[in-house]
Order: C-alpha cells, then structure tokens, then sequence
C-alpha cells in the first residue's frame, strides 16, 4: 500500500478525530463501529510533567513509578557511521527480512512499504502517544486508542479487515514546533503472547528526500501479553532559518520512516509525513 493511496490520518492541534479501520463485505467496504479508534489532540496547555520517563514492566529497570512498574527515559544510539548506501529497491528485492543495517544506508524515503503487516507476529500493537517539550514539560498533543471491542463469531468469519488501516500518519504542527530542542515521545503497546527480544526502533526524517535526522532506539525485551510504556528523547538538530522557511512553505514535503525490529528482522513498517503551517 503506498502512503498516498488512502485518505491519511490527519492529526492536528486542536482537533478530534476519528481513526477507523474498514471492512469488506461482499466486495464493498463499510465502516465497522466495533473498530473505531478516537484521537483526541490537545493544543499546547501550560501541564507540567516530571522530567522521568516510563519503562513499565517486570523486564525493565530503573525508577520505581506510582502503581508499580519502573521508570526509564530511552535515549537513542550514539551516531553511527554510515552504512553501505541502499536502495528501496534493493531491499525490496532481497526476498528475506530486512536488517536494521540495510535501512541504515537508505539515502530517500520510501515510497511504499518494505514488509507486509501479518509481519508483525508478535502481534506489537501501539495504543497511545503523546509528545511533549521536555525543556518546559508542555503536552503538545495525545493519542489514545480505546478498548478493544472484538468483533461477535459472525462477523469475524464474514469481515475481510484493512490491515493497513493505521500505518500511515499526518501531522500538522505550528512553525514553533521545528524551534523546539527537546521532545519527549511517550508511546504505549501491548505484546501478544510471543516473547519480544531485542525490541529496536529506526526512524529517519526527511525534507525533499534530504536525511535530516536518524533516530534509533532500543526497547530491549518486552514479556509475552505484557502492556509497555515507555519515553523516547528526541534531541532535534537547529536547523537554518533558511530551511525553516521552507519546511513552513512546502508541507508534507517533511517524511519519516519507522522501521520496527525484532532480533534483528523488521516486522513492522510506519509512514508519516508533515505541515509546520498550523495557525496560520
């Protein structure tokens, strides 16, 4: 499925919104009401938040949080050298799972996918976001996805599900935000019933196909039917005001890839592109 086949996710300051996931029922799509997922954006309130980000757990270390778990900021790796470079295409054609280091020498963002979504047999599904400045602790915006309704017998061996549904994201910031040095992004997941070994995140940002920033993170390892929380540090670059103006100028011309990796093998790719001209 390629990022602009469907009608995106928009996320946008001050909005609600509705993420719903469709269904085929004899050849025509509608909407299912059992799986409707609601994101509700908050504009930027002065809520000040703890510095101490979550890890939770018995797997991980760290602070002690109220109502048990343990606490942990995840920082990512320290540069690396660059890898051999590689095209879309390239991997595309290798015919077996993609390695975190093969991403690494991806020079441009990828126009379409690079694994399928009955990839992810861990069944790693992602249930709430939010993002924060962490130099005042203002909550830019938060993601919530409710409980899980299962569909009744009938429908589940009636209902042919959009597995794509949900892979690909829009943003749309204010100028401010590319300003802005240090950003918390708090995810929450849930793991199946398969342990999850060396849990590994790779997201590069571009504009206009230019890498502006690679960042990579590791979860480590997650419990089987385990509920993970944890808090990713991103330390953007400064960029020029030059190249500001034009990330202000040419939205969605900003887009990232995250690769998702167990033991090695990606298992789950997301899309995502991005405005900076909210408000405006």
């Amino acid at each position: 499925m390629r990022a602009g086949s469907r009608e995106p996710i928009r996320l946008r300051v001050g909005h609600r919104c509705s993420l719903t996931l469709k269904k085929r029922t004899d050849g025509r799509r509608r909407e299912e009401k059992h799986r409707t997922r609601t994101a509700t954006m908050s504009a930027p309130r002065p809520r000040q938040e703890p510095a101490a980000a979550a890890v939770t757990g018995p797997d991980s270390s760290g602070e002690r949080k109220q109502g048990g778990g343990a606490l942990k900021r995840l920082k990512p790796r320290r540069s690396q050298t660059d890898r051999r470079p590689a095209t879309e295409e390239e991997l595309r054609g290798l015919g077996r799972a993609i390695t975190p280091e093969e991403v690494l020498g991806l020079r441009t963002v990828t126009r379409d996918y690079l694994c399928k979504p009955e990839d992810n047999v861990y069944n790693i599904d992602f249930t709430r976001f939010k993002i924060r400045d962490l130099e005042t602790g203002t909550v830019l915006f938060e993601i919530a996805k409710p409980p899980h309704s299962d569909l009744d017998e009938e429908d589940e061996e009636n209902v042919d599900v959009d597995t794509s549904a949900g892979r690909f994201v829009r943003y749309q910031f204010t100028p401010a935000f590319l300003k802005l040095r240090t950003v918390g992004a708090t995810v929450e997941f849930t793991v199946g019933d398969r342990p999850v070994n060396s849990f590994r995140m790779i997201e590069r940002h571009y504009f206009k196909d230019r890498l502006l920033k690679n960042f990579d993170f590791d979860f480590g390892f997650c419990i089987p039917n385990s509920r993970n929380t944890c808090e990713h540090i991103y330390e953007f670059p400064q960029l020029p005001d030059d190249l500001i103006r034009q990330m202000v100028e040419h939205p969605y011309e900003t887009r990232s890839d995250s690769f998702y990796f167990v033991d090695n093998k990606l298992i789950m790719h997301n899309k995502a592109d991005y405005a900076y001209n909210g408000g405006q």
